[in-house]
């Protein structure tokens, strides 16, 4: 005895509606995947290829009305622009900010910048560095 089968013989009547769907979702998720590329390489090249100056906090040290950042700066040669640091109190209050400006030829700047606070600061933190 044979065993009768109910599917429709194939090629006979077009692809299934699962098929379709399918061809829709893989178009949709290239399409969505191109796009979600070029917003990640648009901010990758506005974040790294367009900052022209980035620098990082080496070490602070705590006064009672200033804190001595050491701060590094690297750019390039022909930039100019100003990093923003401040320092906080124990309880997370503002105590003092100010934008330190760097010019010039160099590379690389090693100093060490004066923070003037209103009270005694516990961190020194850099905020962002801009260029001109």
């Amino acid at each position: 005895m044979s065993t009768a089968t109910t599917r429709a013989p194939e090629g006979r009547y077009g692809r299934s509606s699962d098929e379709r769907a399918d061809r829709t979702l893989k178009i949709v998720g290239a399409v969505l995947g191109g796009v979600l590329l070029v917003v990640i390489g648009w901010f990758g090249y506005h974040y790294v290829g367009q900052n022209k100056i980035s620098a990082e906090v080496i070490g602070f040290e705590i006064g009672e009305n200033a804190v001595q950042v050491h701060l590094e700066v690297r750019k390039d040669a022909d930039a100019t622009g100003y990093c923003t640091l401040r320092s906080q109190a124990e309880d997370g209050g503002e105590v003092g900010r100010a934008d330190f400006r760097f010019g010039g030829d160099e590379t690389r700047i090693d100093k060490v910048v004066t923070l003037r606070t209103k009270a005694r600061g516990t961190s020194a933190e850099l905020l962002g560095c801009h260029a001109e």
